[in-house]
């Protein structure tokens, strides 16, 4: 069994949540119900699904969470261009959290490779 605490994809995530987090309170109120919750749904199921793969026996299972939570961090980078194309936040806010985004998403793919090539 692997421990996901020792994963740096893991930790940039749990980063990224807080600053997320952080960065939904900006967005106002009449989206409470509407992106606000997708956009801290899917940044919750980055290292949630990094850490849940961990738990899996078989690197194709390992694998296959470490894209579920990729998946979210697309999912998130969309909803965060959604949000400046509504002017609910600032491009010079949301570029730099895009750009650890970003990163995550490298970091993950570049796992996912490491993991299939040695397997």
């Amino acid at each position: 069994m692997r421990n996901f605490r020792e994963l740096n994809v893991w930790k940039d995530g749990r980063v990224l949540v807080k600053e997320i987090y952080k960065l939904t309170q900006f967005i106002p109120d009449s989206e409470q119900f509407g992106l606000i919750p997708q956009i801290q749904r899917s940044v919750i199921s980055i290292p949630a699904n990094i850490a849940e793969g961990c738990s899996k026996h078989s690197q194709k299972d390992f694998v296959r969470f470490l894209q579920i939570g990729l998946g979210s961090a697309y999912e998130l980078e969309s909803h965060l261009i959604l949000c400046e194309d509504l002017n609910f936040i600032f491009f010079d806010t949301s570029a730099l959290i895009i750009k650890k985004i970003q990163r995550l998403q490298k970091g993950i793919a570049s796992l996912i490779k490491y993991i299939r090539s040695n397997h």
